[in-house]
């Protein structure tokens, strides 16, 4: 005897999207449409808290980056250098080589680049100084983040302990030789410009703007259109197909770190040499963690990853010129800050997946 029964199914499932079907147009409106949706949440927070109309703060926040040239100048020197620490770290994590050390790759690379300028400044031509400070800061990185590249290829190693562990050796390093340099024990080293990289065109930062663009070219390139690149994105995807195909993975995870250890070691001579002609064991100031999110956030793609770092450097100036300009604690402003990147990381699920609702039917059996 036939019978009918109502098959019931769930009110909505999730469906991975197709990455071909995105276009360019969709993507922009999903992460517009979630900066949209954060204001307006920040907006009604900070009238909630504070009473401030919130157009007025985000005008200030605008003021904050963009009010005066010097402004301006300021907020390009930390894209550049947060860009470039980025860049460092992207072969890797395309690789899935999860690099967490760029903090330590970093620092280790300026407390090179200091010793080249305090011991070789009175010696050598500035011309030739400056090519031993980029010599001795690139190989600096190099060695810091081959050594769990190494252990990682021939040992199976976990990468991310490993290069995180080293982040406390490079910072202690750092601490001790600061107490070596300075001998009136207050472990602050004076700064020395008349060693540092040159100034052009009237602009302290310009030489560190344009060292990093190039950097980005360079980069971009070389993950989307070298062979390497194509070697990296096979690692990254299965480690037994790059094998099946031909690649020599331990090379390719050695040659990676190298090269990202050499992006680290410009940044922490641009750091150095370029901005603050000293060193201490704060001079990186966690950029080498905030890179992961600014590389995730731009899906490993070199120029995404500009739009990213201005956006980080925009809320962060942004934010404690809220806090100068009404006097609040600089934790509402950080709760913004918060709120803002929850919201544009949170959208990516919607560039991942799609939400499908069930249909009413009735079906016999």
């Amino acid at each position: 005897m036939a019978s009918s029964e109502k098959k019931h199914t769930p009110l909505l499932h999730i469906v991975k999207r197709d990455p071909g079907t995105l276009t360019w147009g969709y993507k922009l409106l999903v992460r517009g449409i979630a900066i949209l949706a954060a204001l307006v949440v920040c907006g009604v927070l900070i009238t909630l808290l504070t009473g401030e109309n919130p157009v007025v703060v985000y005008g200030s926040m605008i003021s904050g980056v963009f009010g005066t040239s010097r402004r301006v100048w300021n907020m390009l020197q930390g894209v550049a250098i947060l860009l470039c620490v980025s860049l460092a770290v992207t072969p890797a994590f395309k690789m899935k080589f999860w690099n967490i050390g760029a903090e330590g790759q970093v620092l280790i690379s300026g407390l090179a680049c200091v010793a080249a300028m305090m011991f070789l400044g009175d010696v050598l031509p500035l011309g030739l100084l400056i090519v031993v400070m980029v010599a001795a800061s690139v190989l600096a990185g190099m060695i810091w983040a081959v050594l769990p590249a190494i252990f990682k290829a021939y040992w199976n190693t976990n990468e991310t302990l490993f290069t995180l562990m080293m982040n406390y050796v490079a910072t202690q390093l750092v601490a001790y030789f600061l107490k070596v340099f300075v001998k009136n024990g207050s472990g602050v080293l004076t700064p020395m410009p008349e060693f540092g990289l040159p100034v052009i065109g009237g602009q302290a930062y310009l030489l560190n703007v344009l060292i990093v663009l190039v950097l980005t070219i360079l980069v971009y390139v070389y993950l989307k259109f070298s062979k390497q690149g194509y070697e990296i994105t096979i690692v990254g995807e299965s480690e037994n197909t790059a094998r099946y195909i031909g690649i020599n993975v331990k090379k390719v995870v050695i040659r990676t770190m190298l090269i990202s250890g050499a992006v680290c070691g410009l940044a922490g001579l641009l750091l150095v040499g370029g901005t603050n002609h000293t060193i201490s064991t704060t001079t990186v100031g966690g950029r080498g963690f905030t890179a992961i999110m600014v590389s995730w956030l731009g899906k490993f793609d070199p120029l995404y990853m500009v739009l990213t770092s201005f956006l980080i450097i925009f809320l962060e100036m942004g934010s404690q010129q809220v806090s100068t300009d009404f006097r609040i604690s600089s934790s509402i402003s950080s709760i913004v800050t918060g709120i803002i990147l929850l919201f544009i990381i949170g959208c990516e699920f919607f560039l991942q997946y799609r939400v499908v609702f069930r249909k009413n039917r009735k079906e016999n059996v």
